[in-house]
């Protein structure tokens, strides 16, 4: 009796927690299923497309032509180097301006709620606009008829021919205030929970601002930092928007989200846009990877 008692218990608890996997699995499965059908069947229908041959009636049929790769690298090197250095460009000036504006509002703003609240709501204010609205809008204020180029000839800071939009320093401007809030936000959501007594003991041990600043509050908001900036150089290495010539860009500025834009939408060269989409994911994981990695921040993973 004692041994068919204790057989029955050990099958009560072996079905328990198997049927709490399966429970588990079943909640588990419409975020699979959403993965699986716009993650890894795009992704693998995009290295495909890379690997794809072009035939003499200008028609393309599947195939394992590796050169899609070293060729369109090759011919747009130019371009992959220009986005990866203006991305990090905005992204070191979007750090710059966000980090002393989220240390206001998440730790000198405590002490006053409704003016936290309002400096939040102006930074989060344009993402109630369209991002096509904001560059087109930037585009009028920097135009060589608009304010910008008016006030600088004004001061003599600007030659009479001269002009902003269409040159480089339009498009890293246009990809640092684009994103600005993606770096802003982190870095707010880490100093808001910055526990005040250890600037408070740094400041007891007799430690100066600067080296309070440097040895307690930049190594507790490092995960803001490696998030913000994140958030910030991956979606502006890619962007397409800013480079173009109907927005800020120009010929000299071109980068390589307006070539792959070109490939796939203009002359129809799928295996080569879909190369250097695969190329462009590659490098910027390799970068993040790396990044994540030196910095110590690895559960960012």
């Amino acid at each position: 009796m004692a041994i068919a008692a204790f057989a029955g218990n050990a099958t009560a608890v072996d079905a328990t927690p198997r049927r709490r996997s399966w429970v588990a699995l079943f909640l588990l499965l419409p975020g699979l299923l959403y993965l699986v059908l716009f993650f890894i069947v795009p992704l693998v229908s995009l290295i495909i497309t890379s690997l794809e041959s072009q035939g003499l009636d200008g028609s393309f049929a599947y195939g394992f032509v590796v050169s899609n790769y070293t060729d369109s690298v090759s011919t747009f090197a130019t371009q992959i180097w220009r986005s990866f250095g203006f991305a990090l460009i905005a992204t070191v000036i979007a750090l710059l301006f966000s980090y002393p504006l989220a240390y206001f509002i998440g730790v000198t703003a405590r002490r006053w709620p409704l003016l936290q609240s309002f400096m939040l709501i102006l930074v989060i204010a344009p993402f109630f606009i369209s991002f096509l609205l904001r560059t087109l809008a930037w585009k009028t204020i920097l135009s060589d008829n608009g304010p910008v180029v008016t006030a600088l000839q004004g001061l003599s800071l600007m030659g009479p021919q001269g002009h902003i939009t269409g040159e480089p320093i339009a498009v890293v401007f246009g990809l640092t205030y684009n994103f600005i809030p993606f770096m802003c936000l982190p870095l707010y959501t880490t100093l808001e929970r910055l526990d005040l007594r250890y600037l408070e003991a740094s400041s007891d041990l007799y430690a100066s601002g600067w080296a309070t600043f440097r040895k307690v509050t930049i190594p507790l908001s490092l995960p803001g930092i490696v998030s913000g900036t994140l958030l910030t150089f991956i979606p502006a290495a890619g962007d397409y928007v800013n480079a173009s010539q109907d927005f800020l860009g120009g010929t000299s500025s071109t980068m390589i989200g307006n070539v792959i834009q070109s490939n796939f939408l203009v002359q129809q060269n799928y295996p080569a846009a879909a190369a250097l989409s695969i190329v462009l994911m590659f490098v910027i994981l390799v970068i993040v990877s790396v990044y994540v990695r030196r910095s110590g921040t690895e559960d960012l993973l």
